[in-house]
């Protein structure tokens, strides 16, 4: 009896290690979160030197201080990732004419910022004060809605790229230009003094945790 091709038989691994990845990410997440919640003193004592070290050099350096500010007034604003995000949608129902993919990829989106509000008001957390800042943010502190944005937004895109077989020079670009946007981002939100560090590390893994999500539903759809 002739032995099926190794190609032809299940393989249930990868669905496997996605799920638990994604479990992994809400663990990760709901820790961090109850830990800011309770304000932990070893945590809040950690922020704390970030934000005064990296404030010191914020006021020390107005030249990378301003263009830190374009960076996440105009570059990594969440109002230019939801633009972003837009535009693919349209792309996709219009050009592609994948419509199921377009509206999991604007609900994806729309979620996400609204469980980024709900959790804002939820954890109220106090931005950082500060005697001589250097720019200013309103609302509460946890999770970093540039952070979370910028991470889910970015990562959607990369994980569409490749679901779709594009180039692989066209992946690896994708996947640079994110990478940096999203680290980018981070480093201007502590740098400029609204954000507590652990407001973006909250904000990288929901936002990793909402991409790892909808890649679970869209595979249900097109496993």
């Amino acid at each position: 009896m002739q032995t099926p091709p190794v190609h032809s038989l299940p393989c249930p691994t990868r669905p496997r290690t996605a799920l638990h990845a994604t479990w992994i990410l809400a663990v990760c997440s709901a820790l961090l979160l109850t830990l800011v919640a309770l304000e932990w003193r070893p945590l809040i004592g950690l922020d704390d030197d970030i934000a005064g070290t990296t404030h010191r050099w914020a006021v020390d350096e107005p030249g990378i201080t301003h263009a830190m500010r374009i960076l996440t007034d105009w570059v990594w604003d969440t109002w230019t990732m939801r633009l972003l995000c837009a535009v693919v949608v349209l792309w996709l129902w219009f050009r592609r004419g994948d419509r199921w993919t377009a509206v999991w990829l604007g609900m994806t989106c729309l979620l996400g910022s609204l469980a980024q509000q709900a959790l804002k008001a939820a954890v109220n957390r106090a931005r950082p004060v500060w005697p001589d800042p250097v720019d200013l943010a309103h609302y509460a502190a946890f999770p970093s809605g540039h952070a979370m944005t910028a991470t889910f937004v970015c990562g959607l895109l990369v994980w569409l790229l490749h679901h779709y077989g594009a180039a692989r020079p066209l992946r690896l670009t994708a996947l640079t230009v994110a990478v940096v946007s999203v680290a980018g981002v981070g480093v201007t939100r502590v740098w400029l003094g609204v954000h507590w560090a652990t407001d973006v590390v909250g904000g990288w893994l929901l936002g990793v945790l909402v991409v790892a999500l909808a890649v679970l539903v869209h595979r249900r759809r097109h496993p």
